[in-house]
């Protein structure tokens, strides 16, 4: 199982990355896009990415805005995991 991130940790790596939040215990990116089909575009490209890293976003689609929240549930928190999909999510278009 991964190993949970510690608060300062945490509050260091949510601040090397653009548009992630920390809520609770998950990052979250919310995007705006210009209709539902660019946002179902960009959902798709999240497959590969979390396929390689054996790990899900749980992702959240209201017509043209997606939010995606990134926790590791079996650890019951942030980890490695969480920030490194982060940082592969945030470099697609």
């Amino acid at each position: 199982m991964a190993e949970l991130i510690n608060h300062t940790e945490i509050q260091e790596r949510a601040s090397q990355l653009s548009g992630w939040t920390i809520e609770g215990k998950q990052l979250r990116s919310t995007r705006l896009f210009k209709d539902f089909i660019e946002a179902i575009a960009f959902v798709n490209k999240l497959v590969t990415p979390s396929e390689a890293a054996g790990h899900h976003p749980d992702i959240e689609i209201s017509y043209n805005k997606v939010t995606v929240n990134l926790t590791t549930h079996d650890a019951g928190g942030l980890t490695e995991k969480d920030f490194a999909l982060a940082q592969e999510i945030s470099a697609l278009d």
